[in-house]
């Protein structure tokens, strides 16, 4: 069974929900480094000390960066600069919709640190496939990243591109959400009624397909909906 030994994983916004589930389950699948990349130091720092105490193997590390700035310092995440052919669109200007979800992929993606065999797979969501009123951005944003990523993977080859589009997943944003916890979880089990599972997902979910990006060396340029069947209903 393939796992990630002697591999390093970098997630970008490791610190919290669903890519703090894929640091843990990196170290669950034995890579060697793990390093949460984010811009909260304090939120950094309290996911290390939280991955480190369940005692797995493999290094845990932090690093507080902004994949979005294309100038800042980072020694993990910055390499020489790249040398494939940056569009005249790479001027368009950056709408405040756009700056993590897109423009922060395709900056790191520039000048990302990549070993060989190593990979690099990219966020997006099912907005796109499945549009709702109201949502007309963030659906062109789903798209936008999808279209990344297929460029992406024909420009960085031999690197392996790949993305996952979650669905509704159960993470700490709901918290930010500030509203009743009864209402929360009406609202999570009307979700839950309407998808083919009956549950919306968990990190660990999601984490399972980041992990198989990972360690498949096979497959580049795809994209894995994670979505409890939503886009089927």
């Amino acid at each position: 069974m393939a796992t990630l030994q002697n591999k390093t994983v970098v997630v970008v916004g490791g610190s919290s929900g669903i890519g703090f589930g894929v640091t843990l389950a990196a170290l669950q699948s034995l890579a060697s480094v793990v390093i949460i990349a984010s811009s909260n130091a304090e939120r950094v720092a309290g996911a290390v000390a939280q991955l480190q105490a369940h005692k797995l193997p493999g290094e845990v590390r932090g690093e507080v960066v902004d994949a979005r700035d294309a100038a800042a310092p980072s020694p993990t995440l910055r390499g020489p600069a790249a040398t494939w052919r940056r569009d005249t669109w790479a001027a368009i200007s950056r709408s405040r919709a756009f700056t993590t979800r897109f423009w922060g992929p395709y900056i790191l993606a520039q000048s990302a640190k990549f070993n060989p065999g190593g990979s690099l797979t990219l966020t997006s969501g099912i907005l796109d496939l499945k549009p709702r009123p109201g949502m007309t951005l963030p659906a062109g944003v789903s798209a936008a990243v999808a279209g990344l990523t297929s460029g992406l993977a024909v420009d960085l080859a031999p690197v392996r591109v790949n993305v996952v589009s979650p669905g509704g997943v159960n993470t700490e944003v709901w918290d930010k959400l500030q509203i009743p916890d009864e209402a929360k979880e009406h609202i999570i089990q009307e979700m839950a009624n309407k998808l083919l599972i009956k549950r919306i997902g968990e990190p660990s979910d999601l984490a399972e397909a980041y992990i198989f990006l990972m360690k498949c060396g096979y497959i580049t340029g795809q994209r894995i909906n994670v979505d409890g069947g939503a886009t089927l209903v």
